[in-house]
């Protein structure tokens, strides 16, 4: 079995680095943060974001970047989207050469606007090939050893094939696609489409009006998908449609709880305050409707969710004008 490094000790981190412990793997997870490092060493457990699950005893906890790399032929990077680049440099001179990279993390970079698995190819010349695991999949679950299904994506047909091997258990089944584009895209923009579903939730507004949203969140999300090259199958599957529904209707979802809050009066600042976890779509958002800039695609939920969260517009204002919107034809 490979000698596996999880990079980033987050909820999805800590659960991919159990879930890599259970099928047989050495994992080392690296931590940020020494004295949680420490903590997770003595405590056999993730006493912040997993505090149930006890860790497996192949699976140790390293703050260092040196001792976490040496050796490992896959590389997992579960960090948040905002400090990919910066860890990546870090990790840069201690990859071993040839190492697998695999990305976890859903997200646009501010500012570059690029993926995150570009941001990784460009910071890591080493790596012997960067791989995206997306999908429908809340860490809890997958490290309670509950069935979940997911899509890993590369350009190499070998990298998948390897993601697939490395990473299948009896409660996980990995399917494999080329299409690293779309497979991005669907797994960061849903995170956007989520908190108008949290909003929608805490509004009362129904089932009706949550269905639609989902329905025209995934149509806005393939627009831009396949824009930027993405192909409109993907979007209709596991890291598409099926992140999505479990993103904007699941009680563990971060974005959905956001805006939940946010409709519920309370303040953005407020609500992040009061929570470690971290809600990819309130970064993603405004990244989002640059891309849709970029490529000339129309994303009119991703626009009001953005007035929501600067606070231009409260959520019932921007609600009636998703609905007032001029009708069209469905598939134009």
């Amino acid at each position: 079995m490979e000698q596996v490094t999880v990079i980033g000790s987050g909820s999805w981190g800590t659960a991919l680095a159990v879930h890599l412990s259970h099928v047989g793997h050495a994992v080392t997870l690296w931590a940020r943060d020494a004295a949680l490092a420490a903590e997770m060493g003595a405590r056999r457990a993730n006493p912040v974001y997993l505090p149930d699950i006890t860790f497996p005893p192949s699976l140790r906890s390293t703050a260092s970047l040196e001792e976490a790399l040496s050796g490992a032929g896959v590389v997992v990077v579960a960090v948040p989207s905002h400090g990919v680049r910066a860890v990546a440099r870090q990790m840069a001179p201690r990859l071993v050469p040839g190492a697998l990279v695999v990305s976890a993390t859903k997200g646009i970079e501010e500012g570059s606007l690029l993926r995150m698995s570009e941001v990784l190819s460009a910071e890591l010349p080493a790596a012997g090939d960067v791989a995206v695991v997306s999908g429908p999949s809340f860490a809890l679950e997958l490290a309670r050893g509950l069935p979940t299904a997911v899509v890993v994506a590369s350009a190499a047909h070998r990298s998948v094939e390897r993601v697939q091997a490395e990473f299948r258990s009896p409660s996980l089944r990995l399917y494999g696609t080329p299409d690293v584009a779309g497979v991005e895209i669907g797994g960061a923009l849903k995170n956007t489409i989520a908190i108008a579903a949290g909003v929608v939730e805490g509004l009362g507004q129904g089932h009706n009006a949550l269905a639609a949203l989902i329905t025209r969140g995934l149509a806005e999300v393939t627009r831009l998908a396949v824009a930027m090259g993405g192909q409109r199958e993907t979007l209709a599957g596991l890291a598409g449609l099926g992140d999505l529904v479990l993103t904007c209707t699941g009680g563990l979802s971060r974005n959905r709880h956001v805006g939940a809050e946010l409709a519920r009066g309370r303040s953005l600042g407020d609500v992040l305050a009061s929570t470690k976890m971290v809600a990819e779509g309130v970064r993603t958002t405004n990244a989002a409707l640059a891309l849709g800039v970029r490529f000339g695609v129309e994303l009119p939920i991703a626009e009001q969710v953005s007035e929501v969260l600067s606070g231009r517009k409260d959520p019932p204002t921007a609600l009636r004008e998703l609905m007032g919107r001029r009708q069209k034809a469905e598939l134009s």
